[in-house]
């Protein structure tokens, strides 16, 4: 039996390889491997008993119904035009700029990922909008393709983001505090793309020319009326919601749950919409349904790998691997430093999802042991896998961009294709710039910690029980007796 938690993790990435269905590849990897346990009788068929239980309380977990209300929120303000209007709004206010239209689009990404949550829908929107302006005034296409593809990305880690949500809930944390978490990650990726893009702009000019005004640009009061406009109304959705959860940074107390937060954001998604004029049957129907598969698909992969994460730990996979983790040399950093380059290496292969399910349950132990802070390893995990993203030539994010580029090409929006080498060179500086941030994060664990809220230790060797004074260990006079 020793030998066959390896067999069943190399397994499970083979079969993960061949692209078919994530959920029932992991279910009949986890049910063929638990015939072979009873059969050699590494456990009892009463063992399986315990499945049904494990799926009942995924089913029963509070924490994950608040995944289709963010997700509704991100599908209805998606469909609101805000990329537009903040592109064509920053695009404006930058325009005098030198790679102007390069900070409109790292600081619409940030916005757009605290709004909708999703990377396909940030990038195409931003892509299909930016991309024709700027080939059309000459600018780098390495440096425009990879600016658009990381801006997408940003989206992972910028609360209320789904993917935190799910960390919480592997992690056994509260959300707030992974959110309270993320924010200096956040802010400090932005200040580096935006960084990188004021140092292309010094050494190469030539690469980021300057837009020139037209007629139609606005100016003075006007623009900066536009940029309130577009930016005010969803800054304070996301603040009412993040805030009525505690989610927002130095704050120690919520007034809402996760899923009464999301359910509130998903109504003031509404009004927004409906204050766009864009809230029709149509529309709305097409948000519920997008939210409808991607909360199938989270419940549905989620229940495959307990399926298999069940007959992992029956057949002791998971000392298996804390004694393959423990051998590793540095203690905590030595542990870090490994869990990282195996989320890395995997995020070749695997999304999101698949390794937050199957891949971080084998190692939260392990950092349990260690006295790793849980909140600090969930968002350096987050920054980890969000450079899933940028891998060429697997990357999602280069496989969206490279869908919008053909059609603007078919629709000759634009005068030639992009080439794929170009996309995929164009990605390595944005993602050298991501595993930067991971460095940071692991160096300096403040980066995380700084805004969440200060737990009380109690030293449990220097509380009185002298029982002298009354009843419980009170004062007779002591009105709470």
């Amino acid at each position: 039996m020793e030998y066959f938690a390896p067999v069943m993790f190399i397994g499970l990435v083979a079969i993960l390889l061949i692209g078919f269905p994530v959920v029932f590849s992991l279910s009949a990897l986890g049910l063929f491997c638990a015939g072979v346990a009873i059969y050699f009788k590494w456990f009892p068929e009463s063992f399986l008993l315990n499945l049904p239980l494990n799926i009942f309380g995924i089913l029963s977990n509070e924490l994950l119904l608040a995944i289709p209300f963010f997700t509704l929120m991100g599908a209805i303000l998606e469909r609101c035009g805000l990329a537009e209007s903040l592109l064509e709004s920053l695009t404006q206010l930058f325009r005098n700029t030198r790679g102007g239209l390069a900070y409109a689009v790292i600081v619409v990404g940030f916005i757009l990922g605290a709004i909708t949550g999703t990377v396909a829908g940030q990038i195409i929107a931003m892509a299909m909008i930016s991309l024709p302006i700027m080939i059309h005034h000459n600018y780098n296409l390495r440096f425009a393709t990879g600016v658009l593809a990381a801006s997408g990305t940003i989206t992972q880690l910028i609360p209320p983001s789904l993917v935190l949500v799910i960390l919480a809930d592997q992690l056994q944390i509260p959300v707030n505090a992974m959110y309270q978490g993320a924010w200096g990650p956040s802010i400090i990726q932005m200040l580096l793309f935006l960084a990188f893009t004021f140092f292309w702009s010094l050494y190469k000019p030539q690469d980021l020319p300057i837009i020139p005004r037209t007629e139609n640009s606005l100016q003075g009061y006007l623009l900066i009326k536009k940029c309130l406009k577009d930016i005010v109304p969803t800054s304070i959705l996301i603040l009412t919601v993040l805030g009525s959860m505690g989610g927002l940074p130095g704050m120690s107390f919520a007034i809402a749950t996760p899923t009464e937060a999301g359910a509130l954001g998903a109504l003031g998604a509404m009004v927004l919409a409906l204050c766009y004029k864009k809230l029709t049957i149509q529309y709305f129907k097409d948000a519920t349904i997008t939210s409808m598969r991607l909360t199938a698909m989270v419940v549905f992969i989620l229940i495959g790998s307990r399926v298999f994460s069940l007959v992992f730990q029956g057949v002791d996979g998971n000392e298996w691997v804390e004694k393959l983790i423990s051998e590793i040399p540095y203690g905590q950093l030595g542990f870090l430093i490994a869990a990282n380059l195996l989320v890395f290496g995997l995020s070749f292969f695997l999304d999101f999802f698949e390794i937050a399910f199957i891949v971080l349950p084998l190692l939260v132990p392990i950092a349990v042991k260690l006295d790793i802070n849980l909140v600090w390893f969930g968002v350096m995990i987050c920054v980890t896998m969000q450079t899933s993203f940028m891998h060429p030539p697997f990357g999602f994010a280069l496989f969206y961009l490279r869908g919008v580029t053909d059609t603007l090409f078919k629709q000759k929006i634009i005068s030639k294709n992009i080439s794929s080498k170009d996309m995929y060179l164009g990605a390595i500086p944005w993602l050298c710039l991501q595993l930067l941030l991971v460095v940071l994060v692991i160096v300096i664990p403040e980066i995380v910690t700084i805004f969440l809220d200060t737990e009380k230790i109690i030293d449990v060797t220097t509380i009185d029980l002298n029982t002298d004074q009354g009843g419980y260990g009170l004062p007779s006079s002591d009105p709470y007796r």
